[in-house]
Parts: C-alpha cells; sequence; structure tokens
C-alpha cells in the first residue's frame, strides 16, 4: 500500500472550554446559579458585581428648608431652647419638644412587622425530644442510649431504624472504648501479662452486660413517653397504641381500639366491618366506636412539632397578559448582576508576558466568557419559556383541561435547538402564571387520540378524571370502565387500564375503597 498525504476539509464539533461553561449554566437551579456565580466572584478578580450608583442628595436652599418648616408649622426656635431644670413628674418628651418630621417617615404607614416573627428560632422535633431529655434524671450511659435514639428519629416521629440496627453498633463502639480505657488503666509495673488481659476481659464482659438490648428497649420506653403522644415508635400500630396506653382507663372503647390497633389495623384501613366483626367477635357499632377513637389519634405525631418553615420557589420567568397579550419576562432578581473591572481590565498589556499580565489577562478572557454564558442561558431561557407559553396558551385562559400534547422536539423544532438543550433548560426551572408557580417540564405531556382525528394531553386527561371523580354521586362510586366510557363520550378514547393509571398517579383509590370510605364517613 502507497503512502501519501491527503488534504481534507469538515466540519466536527467539539466541547470547547466556553461550550462545557455554557452548557453547565444552562442546565444550572436559580439557587445553584447564584452559588455558581459567588464562587467566580471568589476566583476571579476581574468579575465585580454591578453597583447600582445611588443619585446624590441634592442641596436643600434655605428658602426651601423655611419652606418646610412653615408648613410644619415648626420654628427653629422651639427646636433650640433647652430644658427646663424642673419638670412636672408626670411631663412626656413631646409636651417638651415637638415631634421630629422625619420620625413619622422613618416607619411607613401600614408596616406592621412582628419583630418575633422576623427573629424567632425554628424548634426542631429532636430539639424538642433533647431538652425534655436534660430535664429527665438518667445515668451517663442511660442518656448515650437515648440521644442515639433521638438522632434516628424522623420529622413524622417514627424510628428510622430498627432497634437491633440502633443497638448493634453503639455497643461495638462502648465496647471498644472500654476495652482501650482497660489496657490504659489496668497497665502498671505490678501487674503481669496475665492479669491485664484477665482485667479488660472482665470489664468487656461488664460492658456487653450492661448494653444488652433489654437495656435499649428501656431507654426507648422512656423516650415513647415524652411530647409528642406517640413518639419513637416503629410503625404505625406501634404508635397507635402507644397513644391508646396514654389514655384514661375510662376512655370507652379503649380495649377494643388497642385490640384493632395491634391485630387488625389493615382491615380498619380496608372498611371490612363483616372480616372484622368475625374475627374480632365484635359488633360493627362497637367497631365503629373503636375506629372512631383511633382517627382521633395522630398517626404522624412529629408533625405537630416539626419545622414550619415553608421552602419557597423563586420562579425564573413570569408571564402576564397585557392589552390581550401574553408577555414573558425573566425574573432579573434570582441572580446578581456582573460587569468586569475596568481598573484590572486597564492593566492588561497586549506585548506583556510577565506573569502578572498573563493572570490578569486570562481572567479576562474568563470573565468575558462567563458573562457571555450567562447572556446565552437567560437569552434561551426566555425564548424557550415564550415558545411554551405561545403554544399553551389554552391552558393560561382555560385550566389544565385545555393544556395540549407538547413534547420536547416540538419546541426543539421551532426554536432550531437539540432536543438536549430543551431539556437541560427546562429542568429545575420555573414559570410564575396567573394560574400559579410550574416548573416547565410540566406543560410537557403525552398525547392520546381523540375520536375526530385530533389529539389529547395526558395532563387535560388527568384533569378531566379529577372532575369526573370529585362530581361522582356517594353511594355509587364510578368505576375506572365507567370513567373511560365517560372520556369516549367526550371524544377521547382511551383504554380502562390507562384510565387506571393515571387515577393511580393522581392518588385516587379504586371505587371500592372510596365507597367504603365515603359510606364510613
Amino acid at each position: 500500500m502507497k503512502q501519501s498525504l491527503q488534504l481534507r476539509m469538515g466540519q466536527q464539533l467539539s466541547m470547547t472550554p466556553q461550550l462545557q461553561q455554557a452548557i453547565k449554566l444552562l442546565q444550572l437551579s436559580s439557587l445553584d446559579l447564584h452559588l455558581e456565580i459567588q464562587q467566580t466572584l471568589y476566583s476571579n478578580p476581574l468579575l465585580e458585581l454591578a453597583e447600582e450608583i445611588e443619585p446624590e442628595p441634592e442641596e436643600v436652599s434655605n428658602e426651601q428648608l423655611a419652606n418646610e418648616i412653615a408648613d410644619n408649622g415648626d420654628t427653629p426656635d422651639e427646636w433650640s431652647k433647652e430644658i427646663p431644670d424642673e419638670l412636672p413628674v408626670d411631663a412626656q418628651w413631646d409636651d417638651i419638644y415637638p415631634a421630629a418630621p422625619s420620625a413619622s417617615a422613618a416607619a411607613p404607614a401600614g408596616d406592621n412587622r412582628d419583630f418575633e416573627s422576623y427573629h424567632s428560632v425554628t424548634e426542631s422535633l429532636q430539639d424538642h425530644l433533647l431538652w425534655q431529655l436534660n430535664l429527665t434524671p438518667m445515668s451517663d450511659l442511660d442518656r448515650l442510649i437515648a440521644t442515639t435514639l433521638i438522632d434516628n428519629i424522623d420529622d413524622n416521629g417514627f424510628l428510622e431504624a430498627a432497634v437491633e440496627d440502633i443497638w448493634q453498633p453503639l455497643a461495638q463502639a462502648l465496647s471498644s472504648e472500654a476495652l482501650a480505657g482497660a489496657s490504659l488503666a489496668d497497665i502498671s509495673a505490678d501487674d503481669s501479662d496475665s492479669q491485664v488481659a484477665d482485667n479488660a476481659e472482665k470489664d468487656t464482659q461488664d460492658d456487653e452486660e450492661g448494653l444488652a438490648l433489654d437495656e435499649v428497649l428501656a431507654v426507648l420506653h422512656r423516650i415513647q413517653q415524652f411530647d409528642p403522644p406517640g413518639v419513637a415508635a416503629t410503625d404505625l400500630s406501634d404508635c397507635l397504641l402507644i397513644q391508646l396506653n396514654q389514655l384514661s382507663p375510662e376512655t370507652p372503647s379503649l380495649d377494643d381500639a388497642k385490640l384493632l390497633s395491634d391485630q387488625y389495623l389493615g382491615l380498619v384501613a380496608e372498611r371490612n366491618f363483616p372480616l372484622l366483626c368475625r374475627k374480632t367477635g365484635l359488633e360493627q357499632e362497637a367497631i365503629e366506636a373503636a375506629i372512631a377513637l383511633i382517627q382521633s389519634l395522630s398517626p404522624r405525631p412529629g408533625e405537630c412539632i416539626a419545622s414550619t418553615d415553608a421552602d419557597y420557589v423563586v420562579p425564573d420567568a413570569s408571564v402576564q397578559k397585557i392589552h390581550g397579550h401574553w408577555i414573558v419576562t425573566l425574573n432579573g432578581d434570582i441572580a446578581p448582576r456582573l460587569c468586569i473591572n475596568k481598573e484590572y481590565a486597564g492593566l492588561v498589556q497586549r506585548a506583556d508576558n510577565s506573569k502578572d499580565n498573563t493572570f490578569l489577562r486570562d481572567n479576562l478572557q474568563e470573565a468575558r466568557w462567563f458573562l457571555r454564558s450567562l447572556d446565552s442561558r437567560n437569552d434561551t431561557l426566555l425564548r424557550v419559556s415564550r415558545c411554551i407559553v405561545e403554544m399553551q396558551q389554552a391552558f393560561l385562559e382555560k385550566g389544565p383541561e385545555a393544556m395540549k400534547p407538547l413534547v420536547l422536539a416540538d419546541v426543539a423544532e421551532q426554536l432550531e435547538l437539540h432536543e438536549s438543550t430543551i431539556s437541560r433548560v427546562t429542568t429545575q426551572k420555573y414559570l410564575d402564571t396567573p394560574r400559579g408557580i410550574f416548573e416547565l417540564k410540566y406543560f410537557f405531556s403525552s398525547h392520546v387520540n381523540t375520536a375526530a382525528g385530533g389529539e389529547c394531553s395526558s395532563t387535560a386527561i388527568r384533569a378531566m378524571l379529577k372532575r369526573m371523580i370529585a362530581d361522582e354521586p356517594t353511594s355509587k362510586p364510578l368505576s375506572d370502565s365507567k370513567l373511560a366510557t365517560l372520556l369516549q363520550d367526550e371524544g377521547i378514547q382511551v383504554a380502562r387500564r390507562t384510565v387506571a393509571k393515571y387515577r393511580e398517579s393522581l392518588n385516587i383509590p379504586s371505587s371500592s375503597d372510596r365507597k367504603r370510605f365515603k359510606q364510613s364517613c
């Protein structure tokens, strides 16, 4: 084979550092973008925050000052006179000096801010339990066990791990500490090697006996008596039994409620009264009274103590209807505005190859790339948001039932972008609409054929199912087959199994479960 040189021309997409940075910023959420900007500001001295230049206060002439004083009814003499040496006992400041004109302006009208709401500290469930633990007399070992158990309690008040899984690593850790302490404390000049080993083995056996599973269970039972009732339970049945045991023995239907919570909680959830009557030997009236007592308990005791801080979603864009047109605007407050430091940029010299000049030149180029990537991200996000709003105007006008089917390829084709770019833009980006704040991915859904040859989105079908089930008769809930028939009457061709899938995605129980639940209410 003869070797030769050939020259070919072609185009190839290469992942340059600039492109990688643009893709990284494109897929970041608003919170992650803010953190990325802060890190870039710390690492690049050529970038700085674009501070808004505040207008200098205008000089007030003497005539204007005199006019203001005349309008307010105050004279300089009233403010320049000295305080008398003797004042009445019930005298107040306003009786001697009038209120300053700027005092009312400092506190705007209608500003009823509560200081405690702004500076209060939210108490978690663990903090509430530790506070009760500090008031409970315990040994150091029991206190250590109790602290470990409290750390394994979730926000709902249940133990996240089994008691055995908590006890075994704690026993091993304390045994190793005891063994290490014995080897240091028992070694002396008069002790032999065998005596040291015997003492260490004896201490280890004592610690293992002290860290038996029964002692951990005893400490757990102490914690289960804390507030709120039912805390530190292993499961729902245990939680209900803990609360029932704390009630007065004279409580009606207490024993029946304990029996149902301990052995037949699944049948209680299904409202299967015939089977409950046959297995427990109780009358239906007694079972209903016991169930009413169970319903008065809290299935998640930690909710009353859990943190009430709400997680707010900051929308990346908003849409409003102005003069009959839907206008999309970006939220400029989600990220600080950046600019290049002109003083440092002016120090860069092209012909200078010194170390300092190279450092400034490289950071200047990186700062320009970063600003271009931010502008590209904002421009792409605005274009995609406008395209989605244009395609889903029916949703903004009429609601979820008017949602049109939309996939990533539709937006990518209209904007001449790749589907992966649309996927990155719509991930963890939120749009503020008159109907609420939605993630951009909410507007994308699959479609189902209609009788007229058109298409209907799955989001619209879910909204229709939710409306039909809400309006169904209490005595005869609609089955999945009946719901499919009703949808076909509206021109939507959907199978029964598809209706069941959509119903389960909405967390709506079956028709039989809904019937038992409505009859029991």
